[in-house]
């Protein structure tokens, strides 16, 4: 099969390229050559400025015909209606990697499936991409070209550290082995799930022309569903850090006090991040196949290699959050008034 990779260097085109060559696929890259990836002997290279609508229209006319075009890329609605006034009607599969951010906040059941509402939610991200996806299945219900979405949820791998409640420094990391207290939002009970780039990208690969997979979306995540808590704790077991000390703080405060880093917290992580992969197990075969212990061991021996741990002393922003919350709840226990009437109401007894 002749393919088309939009991006191909990022973490999940990566193993895509590898697995799509190691099936005897022809491959093909279109992105600006800037950041280095480990390609494959044979993928042919096209330069180029997705961005750059018109320059990146008339390259793919130069460059013939496809059977399958993967965007990996995809992230202003101006991208789709250019993949639209592209490929429409060239009998190309279109395949784009969207994200489940996109569905319903807080979702309105557990587990999340591939048919749940989208929006509303109050990330500019989600909301572009919740609109791409409607650019694009109005074209493909049209008849336009054969699509399919797919949708992970957070993906990690070589290369890449893991998120937390202050973003994705690997500050985390030293932080941990230096028996530093670490913020959790909330309560810390919230459910996530995290999925190997190497099980996202297998999905990808089989779900290039094929049938089964048109006019249908899928989300490809984690099935190892825990609690933050239980994530840090067992991240910290995999480093041999001592028990994380986890403070709890409110995911809402967190995000006034820190949007730029803990933003998030509130508009996503609150929340519990848990979905039925059934769809996506039946169609493409997608399974779980690195357990997040060993996943987690293979990327913290990456960046332990090139020495990606940033020295978490160097980031002192998480342990001012730490020290003014502490401050604030101590102020708080300090000043407590009695309050009667809840006194009273909380009673038993007749």
């Amino acid at each position: 099969m002749k393919i088309l990779i939009i991006g191909g260097t990022g973490l999940i085109s990566t193993p895509i390229t590898r697995f799509l060559r190691e099936r005897g696929d022809d491959v093909t890259h279109y992105n600006r050559n800037r950041q280095q990836a480990e390609i494959p002997h044979g993928v042919r290279h096209i330069t180029g400025d997705r961005t750059n609508y018109p320059t990146f229209a008339a390259q793919m006319r130069a460059a013939g015909s496809f059977d399958c075009v993967m965007d990996m890329v995809c992230y202003q609605p101006e991208d789709a209606e250019s993949l639209v006034e592209v490929f429409a009607g060239q009998g190309a599969h279109l395949l784009v990697c969207s994200t489940v951010d996109v569905y319903h906040k807080p979702p309105l059941r557990y587990p999340l499936t591939d048919d749940a509402p989208h929006g509303p939610v109050p990330w500019e991200y989600a909301l572009k991409k919740a609109h791409i996806e409607a650019i694009l299945n109005a074209v493909h219900e049209r008849g336009g070209f054969p699509l399919t979405i797919l949708r992970p949820a957070f993906t990690y791998g070589e290369g890449r550290g893991l998120v937390h409640s202050f973003g994705g420094r690997t500050t985390y990391f030293d932080r941990l082995r230096k028996g530093k207290p670490l913020v959790v939002h909330g309560d810390g009970s919230s459910l996530w799930v995290s999925c190997h780039a190497e099980d996202v990208a297998r999905a990808f690969v089989a779900a290039a022309g094929n049938p089964r997979s048109f006019g249908k979306s899928y989300h490809l995540t984690g099935d190892e569903w825990m609690t933050w808590n239980a994530y840090h704790r067992t991240v910290a077991d995999i480093l041999g850090a001592p028990e994380p000390r986890l403070v709890p703080i409110p995911s809402d405060l967190l995000a006034r006090l820190v949007p730029k880093r803990a933003g998030i917290c509130a508009l996503n992580f609150q929340y519990n991040n848990i979905f039925d992969n059934t769809a996506a197990e039946r169609d493409l075969n997608f399974r779980c196949t690195i357990p997040f212990r060993e996943g987690v061991t293979r990327i913290v021996a990456w960046l332990d290699a090139h020495g990606k741990i940033d020295n978490s002393d160097h980031d002192p922003l998480e342990d001012q959050v730490i020290a003014a919350w502490q401050q604030l709840t101590a102020r708080m226990e300090a000043e407590r008034v009695e309050l009667p009437y809840v006194s009273q109401s909380l009673c038993l007894g007749p």
